[in-house]
């Protein structure tokens, strides 16, 4: 029986906190994914500064508990300006979605303790937008003991199908996600089903280095690595880093809040750049190494997403670092798929599959007892 196809928005509002991406598509949940727009909206200042302080004060449980008010303030601003910019995509395009995959902004995530908070009013943007939307993805897989991320895997296994079917790239094939903390989805051979996905929260990505420049310039991140480059890296400091720091496990997930800067205090701009982000490439290529170790095998095809890949100092840091073998690192957009818009369209997927009740989260890729789908559905029109 053919399976019907569902028009879906999603949204994604990453950790670095600077506007969101928003992305349309159409697929059936399954196997069938059309991408059809793509688009960044930048947070106001005010927005800007109000998100990145309220995690910056978010330190453990208690403090969520402190001040309700102010985060539900905030959590309204958050909300109005996601309706808005879905309003005008739908009178731009004269094209109502089906359903909205509504991610929410990260502000605490302590999965051990089965938490993981993504401010966001779903009943108040199904109210604005006039759509189904669909929201809080994470809360069933920590209910079910799972580590509430990554949750993109699912999407990747779908496009690495169309990638190795249009492009022949073999497996295995790495899907490397440089968002604000790099994560892996490895699948090794062509005849994976969804149980043969496997994923890992492996190091930093790009919160050490946006950290950096948001205390230490007027900067939001370094734009292709450009700062980095200027700097010298200082190698005291470095190794200091890497000796008092080690991620011996992947079987947790990882929140920003589980890095800090403080190795590299005293450092100027530049060379504190150059040496964090070296810092950072370090820890991506031993992640990227013990990934290989867990499944025993070489892999050659790394697939980059997410903002970090444009940081091209970063990025050839990590490949030297890896390059006791043959292996080929390649934007995802060498691929016909826009790098800077795999999560929001991801989200948009993961709707369609929470609406048909199909599996989101899997014990290989979140470690949760058992596969389960997720979401909460907010119609309020």
């Amino acid at each position: 029986m053919k399976k019907k196809i569902f028009t879906a928005l999603g949204l994604m509002s990453g950790t670095s906190m600077d506007g969101i991406d928003l992305s349309l598509i159409k697929s059936d949940g399954y196997n069938y994914i059309e991408q059809i727009y793509d688009k960044y909206y930048e947070f106001e200042g005010k927005l800007y500064k109000e998100l990145i302080l309220l995690r910056e004060n978010l330190l453990d449980f208690k403090d969520l508990l402190k001040n309700p008010s102010k985060i539900n303030k905030i959590e309204k601003e958050f909300t109005l300006f996601n309706a808005k910019i879905i309003n005008d995509f739908i009178k731009k395009e004269g094209l109502k979605p089906d359903l909205i995959g509504f991610h929410g902004q990260t502000i605490f995530h302590q999965p051990h303790k089965k938490i993981s908070i993504q401010i966001g009013d779903s009943f108040l943007l199904s109210q604005l937008t006039k759509c189904l939307v669909i929201s809080k993805f994470r809360q069933q897989d920590l209910e079910n003991g799972g580590q509430g991320a990554p949750l993109t895997p699912i999407f990747h296994y779908l496009i690495s199908k169309k990638i190795n079917k249009e492009f022949d790239l073999k497996y295995p094939i790495n899907f490397v996600n440089i968002g604000g903390i790099t994560n892996v989805t490895s699948i090794i051979k062509k005849e994976s089903t969804e149980k043969d996905i496997f994923a890992y929260d492996i190091a930093p990505g790009n919160c050490l280095i946006d950290e950096w420049l948001r205390k230490n310039s007027d900067k939001k991140f370094d734009d292709q690595g450009d700062i980095a480059l200027s700097g010298k890296i200082d190698t005291l400091t470095l190794n200091q880093s890497i000796d008092n720091f080690e991620i011996k496990s992947f079987d947790e997930s990882l929140d920003i809040k589980d890095f800090d800067i403080s190795f590299f205090k005293g450092l100027n701009l530049e060379d504190g750049c150059a040496t964090v982000t070296e810092f950072t490439a370090h820890l991506i290529s031993e992640g990227l190494k013990k990934v290989d170790q867990i499944h025993n095998i070489e892999t050659r095809n790394f697939i980059l997403c997410g903002g970090g890949r444009k940081n091209h100092f970063l990025i050839n840091k990590i490949y030297h670092l890896m390059k006791y073998k043959e292996i080929y690192f390649k934007n995802i957009d060498n691929y016909k798929i826009n790098g800077d818009f795999v999560e929001s369209q991801a989200f948009a997927y993961l709707a369609i599959r929470c609406l048909l009740n199909l599996d989101i989260s899997f014990p290989n890729t979140t470690r949760c007892i058992k596969a389960c789908s997720g979401g909460k559905i907010s119609k309020n029109f």
